[in-house]
């Protein structure tokens, strides 16, 4: 089998097996070539509590392993590096995932993108911390679920096929692997998919993806294998995603597509999509509509802040309780 290695615009090194025609190339290097904000993956990550789980004034913090505090919105990168060099293996593309939501839990936690550095917390309704309920046969999230940084679905452009706008928010992606992760865990995942859901009138998308450390990763590369392999998965996606709110007096959300899943080269494409938009979100070409772009390392971003400013920000809330954790990626 022989093995082509070139260069893509970041300097990456991708490693192709195989023949390597030239339009397959070009595919891979623009799936890359969006991605200007690509710095060294960090290893591992710690993340720091503070405040008490299941409260208001909960706040889960993002470190590097030198200590400097980030945002897991705008500091992580999208793509994941491993060392200096970069490997896509038979045009393959892995990305960092943020989890939010350990698979089974019910606590609905979230990115706080209104806030300094964008901690985890969990989300409040009306004064109330939020809990998704467990819809027959569910227990909690059926998947580790979480949102892949550096992207953006951008609340002032409209969808072509739903003709409904972005959500404000990071793109939304489901690991479907075996493992419970823990929030504020950062893991490589590779796409398989992605399924066009409407929440209230806006496009939310929700990426299908799985951890590369897990068991089946070798086995799953498209939506179909995963149809193939775990019958029943995606129609229990597509149901989950339909009825989570409806204990809360809301109607069942619809789908674009008629609710069928999309395959990873469209899934890519939206996800890259995102991450220009992120882009014009940092470089404050968009509208902000209320985020907080405060960075460590997006050196064009007028948002970037020094270390010092981010320790503030952190130092600043309540430290009634504090927890610092180590991730290993």
């Amino acid at each position: 089998m022989r093995i082509t290695l070139f260069r893509s615009s970041l300097g990456c090194v991708v490693r192709v097996f195989g023949p390597a025609p030239a339009s397959s190339i070009k595919a891979v290097t623009q799936a890359v070539a969006p991605h200007l904000y690509y710095s060294r993956k960090t290893m591992h990550y710690l993340t720091e509590q503070r405040g008490h789980l299941n409260s208001t004034d909960y706040r889960l913090y993002f470190k590097t392993s030198e200590g400097r505090y980030i945002s897991p919105f705008h500091d992580i990168p999208l793509i994941a590096e491993s060392e200096k060099v970069c490997f896509i293996f038979i045009f393959l593309v892995i990305y960092n995932m943020v989890v939010e939501v350990p698979r089974w839990s019910n606590a609905k936690m979230e990115i706080a993108t209104k806030e300094p550095l964008n901690p985890i917390k969990q989300d409040v309704k009306k004064g109330k911390l939020r809990y998704v309920a467990n819809v027959f046969p569910h227990k909690g999230y059926i998947w580790n679920y979480g949102a892949l940084p550096q992207t953006w679905e951008d609340p002032n452009h409209k969808d072509e096929e739903t003709n409904c706008c972005g959500d404000n928010d990071p793109i939304d992606v489901c690991d479907i692997g075996t493992q419970v992760c823990s929030s504020g865990q950062v893991i490589q995942v590779k796409v398989l998919g992605i399924l066009a859901m409407i929440d209230e009138g806006e496009m939310d998308w929700k990426v299908i993806a799985i951890n590369v450390k897990d068991p089946d990763a070798e086995n799953l590369n498209s939506i179909e294998d995963v149809r193939r392999s775990r019958p029943g998965h995606l129609e229990a996606t597509v149901d989950w995603f339909r009825k989570y709110k409806v204990p809360d007096g809301k109607p069942e959300n619809s789908f674009g597509f008629s609710g069928q899943f999309q395959d990873k080269d469209f899934a890519i494409k939206v996800i890259n999509l995102t991450h220009k938009h992120w882009r014009a979100l940092v470089q404050r070409k968009a509208n902000t509509e209320g985020i907080i772009c405060k960075n460590i390392t997006c050196c064009d971003s007028p948002h970037v802040c020094s270390t010092d400013e981010a320790e503030v920000v952190v130092q600043s809330v309540r430290t009634s309780h504090s927890v610092i954790t180590w991730h290993f990626v």
